[in-house]
């Protein structure tokens, strides 16, 4: 079993595993965060909820292992295929967009890393980590999303983000069905479709609830 995960084919289904895994927490998170477009109320009901419920306290720390391992294993693939020139990530498609999305998933994947740390340090450390640490969180998590997306800069560098994540994405989620078994002719222009569409969904609907509050339509 150790061979396994220590070889190339491993270590790619590692990282494909881990990251529909994170995905799938990108749609859970995206559900949330449109309660804060709905109304004050239900964004706060929802993140009193996040901050209460057993299963996402459980949650949290596997998300944050699944994130590590990710991370890892993409540095770890990517040195391996530098030294030894194979293609990168997984194997080489044609379309131009994504051939320079799978040329650039390290760099893409940093740019994500950093912006992750950003709203991290920022909305998670001021919510849900003050609660694992026993102190007081806001008493207003909908007011600190406000005052930092009706900043025009905020909302600018957070759409930005989304759209990094969707090049991510978009070569991601493909790459990582292939990896796990969906790779034969038939199914590699669907799946090209399908990671089009949801890395498009994720990275429109994060913007959508950006600009919700930046044009102050936020009440």
């Amino acid at each position: 079993m150790a061979n396994i995960f220590s070889s190339s084919i491993g270590k790619k289904l590692v990282m494909s595993l881990s990251g529909l895994f994170l995905m799938l927490f990108l749609l859970m998170h995206l559900s949330i965060n449109f309660a804060a477009v709905a109304s004050e109320e239900a964004y706060n009901a929802a993140c009193h909820f996040m901050d209460t419920n057993i299963f996402i306290q459980i949650m949290v720390p596997v998300l944050a292992f699944g994130f590590f391992i990710h991370i890892v294993y993409a540095a770890v693939l990517t040195l391996h295929n530098r030294s030894a020139r194979p293609a990168k990530y997984a194997v080489s498609h044609k379309g131009r967009a994504a051939s320079w999305a799978s040329r650039n998933m390290f760099v893409l994947g940093l740019i994500v890393i950093g912006f992750a740390a950003v709203h991290l340090s920022h909305f998670w450390a001021e919510m849900q980590l003050q609660h694992f640490i026993g102190s007081t969180a806001t008493d207003n998590p909908y007011l600190l999303v406000k005052t930092t997306l009706e900043n025009p800069l905020w909302a600018a560098v957070y759409i930005v983000w989304f759209w990094v994540l969707w090049f991510h994405l978009t070569h991601g989620f493909w790459s990582a069905l292939h990896t796990i078994g969906l790779n034969t002719q038939k199914w590699l222009p669907r799946l090209r479709i399908a990671a089009t569409v949801f890395a498009t969904l994720v990275a429109a609907g994060y913007s959508f609830i950006a600009l919700w509050f930046a044009l102050g339509f936020a009440k």
